[in-house]
Order: C-alpha cells, then structure tokens, then sequence
C-alpha cells in the first residue's frame, strides 16, 4: 500500500504552481533578452554613435570627405544584374541604362534574356591581369577607381579580395553601386565616394546625361559629343583631390581614371601620389580620347608633359587608354 500512495501522489517539482513559475520566470527571461538586443532609444551623450553601412571596416574617413552611405540612400529600382561572362574572378554588376524600351533595349538585357551572362568588359580583365601580376610579385595595396560608373572595374578588384576607393558623381551611378556592394559582398572592400576627383575642392559644375550616364562629363561639349541628341542634366556635384582622400601612408597600386576627358584635372590632384618613389608608385590607366580631352581645353600631350614631371617616362597605348608606370 505504501508503494501505491507514492505512485499516485504526483512529484512536488511536477506540481501545477511549480510549473506555473517555471513559465513565467522564462517568459520574463526572454523578454529582457529581446529588450536588451534592441538599440536603446535615448543614448548617453558620451556614447559613441555606431553607424550602420556596407563599408564597415572603411579606413578612410578623412575629415576631407566621407563615404557615400549606401543603407541612408533610396534603393534604385528597378534592379536589372547578372554575372560577367569570363572573368578569371567572377563578380555581377547592376545596369543603369536600359536602352531604349521596348524597342532597343541595352544588349545586356537582351543577354540576360537569352540566359547568357553580361558581356565582359574590356576594363575588367585588365584591372585582374594587372592584379594578378602585382600578387605574384607579393605586392599588396589599394585599388583607385575614378570614374567608378556602375563599378565594372571595381568589383573586378574587389571580387580578388583587393580594397577599392571608388569616386562617382552620377547619384543613379552611385545607386548601382551600392546593388552591386551588396551582391558581391564586399562591403568590407569597398569605400565609395559620391564626388568628382579634381584638381581641387569645391563644387563643380556636372553634366548628366540621360539614357547614356556612362557618358556623363564636367565638360557639356564632351557629354554631347557622342550623343547629340540626348537630354543633358546640369547640376553641382562635390569636387575632391585625391591627395586630399589617400594618406601618404597608404600604398596604391593600381589607378584607373576614366572621367570623359576630365583625366588631366583628376591627375594634378594626385601630385603628391604620382610623386613616389619608382616601386611605390602606382600603375596608372587613363583615357586618352583626344576629342574629349580637347571638349576639357587638355589635350594628350599636355599629360603626358605633366607625367613626365612626376616621373612617369614610360606610356604605351591600348585603344583609347594610356597605360603609365615608372618602372620601365
């Protein structure tokens, strides 16, 4: 009898207010566990202010300029991206153009359409080949876009684990951009800045062209020059040097600049940075269109002198890019 008064008497650690503690003190937990995950509302004055962006390790935030925050900028939309077609590092990048719809769209759509990959610009197996070869020779530094457009050159570089400083004025530019940070994942790579490099800081006057942003330019007569028959968009975008963003500390290797005819502005602004030392210099890559250079009252000559006072004596040409180094 003794043995069945203990079978039918229910355990005290089984009992109904026991129970109803147990629940109640694990409700309680999980609310101060989710209350305290959450930002507090009023911060203490000498707390300090975390700032949520793509670029979450950036090193330079210069007093001279900050960068482009992706998260506080307006989505673009509609989001037209795909991988690039043969590239040693794939990477994807967004459209900002989309032809003329319905009747000629850009190629690219029409690719993506047919289930084909973006076309492979030229820009990106060059920016990885050079790359490439700056690795093997245990050289490490950063990458410097100017005239970033939709970054075809640089997540080519990001896509290698490279840092990459991009300027771009072009705001819907800037926007596709920020798609492709976040589909290639390398927000940790990348400093974006929504500004012109140039010879000085301020504001300048900017020419926005529509349906070809590519071709957008400082110059109105160099925006035009290919597409006359396209709105033009006046406005002020920021102006920056890049001595004024990179610190002398920072090793560069490679630069690109293609900034439709603007390239001999972006240059003189980077004198300090062109001044290093043969092996510290970095690799430079710059359009050299006469005609766009000309619509800028520069001209290829007139670089190639300022180059040359900066220690650069070897240029060769590809197509319409002058690929400069002090190294011989």
């Amino acid at each position: 009898m003794a043995n069945a008064w203990r079978r039918e008497k229910q355990p005290q650690f089984l009992s109904s207010r026991f129970l109803l503690l147990l629940f109640s003190s694990s409700l309680l937990l999980l609310i101060f566990y989710f209350v305290s995950l959450r930002p507090s509302s009023s911060p203490s004055p000498d707390a300090p202010t975390v700032t949520t962006t793509l670029a979450t390790k950036s090193r330079f935030s210069s007093p001279a300029i900050s960068p482009f925050d992706c998260f506080a900028s307006p989505q673009a939309h509609p989001v037209i991206a795909n991988v690039v077609e043969g590239v040693k590092h794939p990477f994807l990048y967004s459209l900002s153009d989309f032809g003329s719809l319905p009747d000629k769209p850009h190629k690219n759509i029409v690719r993506t359409l047919k289930g084909k990959a973006f076309r492979r610009p030229d820009i990106s197996v060059t920016v990885q080949e050079l790359l490439e070869g700056f690795r093997s020779e245990g050289r490490d530094g950063i990458f410097v876009d100017v005239g970033a457009n939709v970054g075809m050159a640089s997540f080519a570089a990001a896509a290698m684990g490279f840092r990459v400083l991009a300027f771009e004025p072009v705001f819907e530019n800037l926007q596709r951009i920020c798609d492709g940070i976040w589909m290639n994942r390398v927000g940790e790579l990348m400093d974006l800045f929504a500004a012109a490099a140039s010879d000085r800081a301020g504001n300048i006057t900017f020419h926005k062209l529509v349906g070809r942003l590519d071709n957008s330019a400082v110059s109105s007569a160099g925006a035009k020059l290919a597409f006359k028959s396209n709105e033009e968009i006046e406005l002020q975008v920021r102006s920056i040097p890049l001595d004024e963003v990179i610190p002398e500390s920072e090793p560069v290797l490679l630069i690109k600049i293609d900034v439709q005819g603007w390239e001999h502005h972006v240059l003189k602004g980077a004198v300090k940075l062109l001044s290093r030392e043969a092996g510290k210099a970095p690799y430079l890559i710059y359009e050299e269109d006469e005609r766009l250079l000309q619509a800028s009252n520069s001209s290829s000559k007139g670089i190639r002198e300022f180059l040359h006072s900066v220690g650069y004596h070897h240029c060769t040409q590809h197509g319409t890019d002058a690929h400069c180094t002090k190294n011989g």
